[in-house]
């Protein structure tokens, strides 16, 4: 397992550099210039050029990007071209935390409402419950997340009064604050992912159901419910589990549109901003701490199968 997990690291790393030398090159090759955008097209051509020098961006893109790259090295992801010039880090790191609590809980909202529906879609099979839970499941997946977001925000914020519309508290301020703000983003977030889920679990759970080894438990005469939770869940959660390892990142996108729908300045608006604002010193930041979290967490995936079945062994 020690050797596996070196060797995932190093690749981890070298996805990482991949994607953020795509992602810087790519920036710099899309129509559009920060300095323009800064001065609203009417900054005079010494300006531009004086504003180019002090930024650094009047090199060529090849030394912009080595100088960049030593300095992430180093963990310093640069600062802002806008304003201040506030640090990058400090953006992401401000930013973080209400991404990952609104990815963190829509995934235990679709998990909470994932499992029990496939298990039940699986168990009672063809019956008016597994049909129920499949249309249901159908729907999650056919609204987009911004468009429930709405409606949400219109039912119980709007109407009712029940929760806040828009906005983010910190967990600081209290739970029921933190909360308040995340639940109607969450819920939006993670339904599609619930939908995804539950319908994994239901095809995997009836193809273990089916298996020899389940048909000798029942043989045996042991309990229903031990049969299900015990033996046969945890051998249909393989291919469930690799599906969660891969929806953090879609959970993580779909944050993205969310959160610009409830007003979070999360790592989805920040991303939003920068790109429309070409700060590439933001992007870049953004989307490699993205991409760490994403890759990191497919590889938690994969250790999690050793876990789940001890057969599993990567070393050899």
């Amino acid at each position: 397992m020690t050797g596996y997990l070196l060797r995932r690291s190093v690749g981890a790393i070298l996805v990482m550099w991949a994607v953020a030398t795509l992602v810087f090159f790519m920036l710099r090759a899309v129509p559009g210039d920060p300095i323009a955008a800064m001065l609203f097209d009417v900054g005079d051509a010494d300006a531009i050029a004086a504003l180019k020098a002090k930024l650094g961006l009047d090199q060529p893109v090849y030394v912009q990007y080595v100088k960049w790259f030593l300095l992430v090295l180093q963990g310093d992801l640069g600062n802002s071209i806008y304003g201040s010039r506030i640090e990058v880090s400090r953006i992401v790191m401000e930013a973080l935390p209400r991404t990952l609590s609104l990815a963190s809980l829509a995934f235990v909202i679709a998990i909470v409402i994932a499992v029990p529906a496939g298990l039940i879609s699986a168990i009672r099979k063809h019956s008016a419950l597994d049909n129920m839970v499949t249309v249901f499941a159908f729907l999650g997946l056919a609204m987009p997340d911004f468009w429930l977001g709405i409606m949400l925000i219109i039912i119980f914020a709007a109407n009712l009064h029940w929760l806040p519309a828009i906005g983010y508290a910190p967990l600081s301020q209290g739970f029921w604050p933190w909360f308040s703000h995340l639940i109607l983003p969450a819920i939006a977030v993670g339904t599609p992912f619930a939908a995804i889920i539950a319908r994994m679990i239901r095809s995997s759970m009836l193809e273990v159901l089916n298996s020899d080894y389940i048909n000798v438990a029942n043989a045996k005469g042991l309990k229903k419910l031990r049969v299900i939770l015990v033996h046969a869940f945890p051998n249909a959660l393989i291919p469930v589990v690799t599906v969660m390892g891969i929806a953090i990142a879609l959970l993580m996108a779909g944050a993205v549109v969310v959160e610009n729908v409830f007003a979070i300045k999360g790592l989805g608006r920040v991303l939003i901003e920068g790109i429309l604002n070409r700060d590439y010193p933001v992007v870049q930041g953004a989307i490699l701490v993205v991409s760490t979290i994403f890759v990191f967490a497919n590889l938690a995936v994969d250790v999690l199968y050793t876990v789940i079945d001890p057969r599993i062994r990567y070393d050899s």
